[in-house]
């Protein structure tokens, strides 16, 4: 049975929610602050997050950073009122998977929830290596040789999933559908302007040359020998 955390401070979204999981026969939790759910979700694995931006206590924000920041690998939806596209882009920065604003549809948020339901967790704690680039993916920290620099959240998952794919072409779309699949506001020059980024990050590294693009082929990391 699939389990979720709600961190939401508004009682009525909370009791609406509730009926709506118990009728899914989906296992549900809430709380009403950034530490109760800090505490909980350190001591107990869910399946899906679905979180509040503004918290009596601290913002959904800092939560969000907090519970990457000790490995947590669950899907996070920020379910709030902030609407502008900076504030999107703050929260999916800071690591949550999707965002959803208020006032919403049931039905909405339930596919949304699905879908994170449907996607893998990362391999928290591991490292990626390639040709001297060492990535690990507790830390979204990207080394090679003596010099390392840390990575946004969608920069570090592009990252990881070429690594994980070496030698294959992916175009900015199938780039988009893997590693952003449920959130309706990214388009491919979402894509493009995360990857400008990443490289750029690279290459003050010294490997630049790591992520290749071929006109019309796509992006691709190419290598002889891979250690995953």
């Amino acid at each position: 049975m699939p389990k979720v955390l709600l961190v939401e401070d508004d009682l009525e979204i909370t009791q609406a929610l509730e009926s709506w999981f118990k009728q899914e026969n989906i296992a549900f939790e809430s709380v009403q602050s950034g530490g109760d759910a800090l505490q909980l979700l350190k001591a107990f694995d869910f399946d899906a997050i679905i979180l509040d931006w503004g918290l009596p206590d601290m913002t959904g924000i800092e939560v969000c950073k907090r519970y990457r920041d000790f490995g947590g690998t669950a899907g996070i939806l920020f379910l709030t009122g902030k609407n502008t596209l900076t504030e999107k882009e703050t929260g999916l920065d800071s690591g949550a998977d999707d965002y959803l604003v208020k006032p919403f549809e049931i039905r909405e948020l339930a596919a949304r929830v699905r879908s994170l339901f449907r996607r893998p967790r990362s391999f928290v704690g591991s490292d990626l290596s390639l040709n001297g680039v060492s990535l690990n993916l507790k830390t979204r920290t990207v080394s090679f040789g003596e010099e390392s620099t840390r990575l946004m959240p969608k920069e570090c998952a592009l990252l990881e999933f070429l690594l994980r794919h070496t030698d294959t072409f992916f175009s900015s779309k199938m780039l988009l559908q893997a590693v952003w699949p449920s959130e309706s506001e990214s388009s491919e020059n979402t894509v493009r302007t995360c990857m400008r980024s990443l490289r750029l990050k690279l290459q003050k590294l010294g490997c630049g040359e790591l992520v290749k693009t071929v006109l019309k082929g796509g992006y691709i990391i190419e290598t002889d020998q891979s250690q995953r």
